[in-house]
């Protein structure tokens, strides 16, 4: 038989990272934002399971506001559903309106760079995300920060994972399991930004464990790197890797686990 494992936190400190128990190291949280030198802003925003061929990104009339809606499709019959993203971030400034939106979807991360502006004469604020669900904003010197935007704020470590924000329909969490007819378990993964040819997996001692290594991707802070144990056989046998089926798409990876 083989068993899915519920997510514990490995240390006092809970999990490195609460929007996804398999991210080891690198930048945390489902979006970074980051300011650059010509005054546009850069926003990294996972959506693990989209292709790239299957967003929208539409700028509001106003042009102070760019909504995002992408569509993860059900990959494999044992997903429990499609999962739809809709994201939304903006000006939060009277000042300035959207120039020009450049996105680029990839490995299940949408990367957008937004140029803005300036109509009026007052100086420009940064960026923000005009979500009613993010309402505390941290003050970084002369410029506003939205909380949940800087990757290394120590509040993204904790012990209670969070659900994705943004998942309108379809599953919340980075890891979904299912017991088959047959013995077998089937498992679905999210490490949004690893690519189809690096993730890895391994049976040591009866447990199926899966690492997935994420490079840094234009503006991003640093590379990701993901890692944990996603089912445990009955017996601490150790069976041929070539015996686990395995999907790896779009940041996403799929076992098919067969029974020790």
């Amino acid at each position: 038989m083989v068993v899915p494992l519920s997510a514990i936190p490995p240390s006092r400190d809970g999990f490195y990272a609460i929007n996804n128990q398999f991210l080891a190291n690198g930048p945390k949280g489902f979006q970074e934002m980051k300011p650059l030198e010509n005054e546009d802003m850069f926003i990294r925003v996972d959506f693990p399971g989209v292709p790239e061929d299957a967003m929208k990104v539409v700028v509001d009339d106003t042009k102070k506001a760019v909504t995002v809606f992408a569509l993860a499709p059900k990959e494999h019959k044992h997903d429990s559903s499609p999962r739809n993203y809709i994201y939304t971030t903006g000006l939060v400034c009277k000042c300035c309106e959207i120039s020009a939106v450049a996105a680029h979807m990839s490995d299940g991360v949408l990367r957008l760079l937004l140029s803005k502006t300036q109509i009026a004469t007052q100086r420009p604020p940064f960026l923000g995300v005009p979500d009613s669900e993010q309402v505390v904003v941290k003050d970084h010197g002369s410029h506003k920060v939205t909380y949940g935007t800087d990757p290394h704020d120590p509040v993204l470590t904790g012990r209670v994972l969070q659900p994705h924000p943004w998942v309108k329909q379809g599953s919340l969490m980075a890891y979904e399991s299912k017991q088959l007819q047959n013995g077998c378990l089937y498992v679905r993964v999210d490490m949004p930004g690893v690519p189809k040819e690096r993730f890895t997996v391994s049976v040591k001692s009866g447990m199926v464990m899966v690492t997935g290594d994420a490079h840094a991707v234009s503006h991003d802070s640093g590379g990701r790197f993901y890692s944990g144990e996603v089912a445990m056989l009955s017996n601490p046998v150790d069976i041929p890797i070539r015996q686990i089926k395995i999907i790896s798409k779009n940041g996403v990876i799929r076992l098919i686990i067969p029974p020790a």
